[in-house]
């Protein structure tokens, strides 16, 4: 079966094959590793047959030092999270024809924290000032997760000095852009983070 041809950006749930065509190693070792628990899934009822789902592939190919490009090759998930409804329509705007992103917006942190461990964004843009909970709080949320570790984050405001935008760097976002900011400078930022 040749895996590369497929989309795996949506993949949740491989076969020891797909596991072995993803990972580049034998689907015998993949067996292996299942049936001595260092590779968790779970067995189709009333077969000898395992599956592994997504998180389990990831977290076993980084703790075995094996690339996860190839899980990538997708869109890139964008969560864009903002109160004010004009500015989620235009991010909308910019990003819809482009081919490279899947997009979800959210306008509170609670509603981030809900769609982050959903959709698994790997690229979050967070304004600063959320009605429910500032950028801070939310990036210290997200680092303290290890499943979000390679998650990155750009804080946008018009209202944070410099003392402050420190301090959001300090919690874990990845990159700052004060409001307005060019389309350019943020496809530029985002680019850049992603590595695309």
């Amino acid at each position: 079966m040749v895996i590369g041809s497929q989309d795996l950006s949506d993949k949740q749930i491989f076969t020891t094959g797909e596991a072995a065509d993803v990972c580049k190693i034998s689907q015998q070792t993949i067996i292996r590793c299942f049936d001595r628990g260092k590779l968790k899934g779970f067995r189709v009822p009333g077969s000898r047959f395992r599956r592994i789902p997504r998180d389990e592939l990831v977290r076993f190919m980084r703790e075995n030092d094996i690339p996860i490009e190839s899980l990538a090759r997708g869109r890139k998930r964008l969560l864009i999270v903002d109160d004010d409804e004009q500015i989620l329509e235009l991010f909308l705007d910019v990003f819809r024809d482009d081919e490279r992103f899947e997009i979800k917006t959210a306008g509170t942190g609670y509603d981030a924290g809900i769609l982050t461990e959903q959709f698994r964004p790997d690229l979050i843009i967070l304004d600063y000032m959320l009605p429910d909970v500032n950028g801070n709080i939310v990036c210290q949320t997200i680092r303290n997760n290890p499943d979000m570790a390679n998650t990155k984050i750009i804080i946008v405001s018009g209202v944070a000095d410099q003392k402050e935008v420190g301090r959001l760097l300090e919690a874990g976002a990845d990159g700052f852009l004060k409001k307005p900011f060019s389309i350019d400078e943020l496809l530029k930022n985002i680019t850049q983070l992603l590595q695309i």
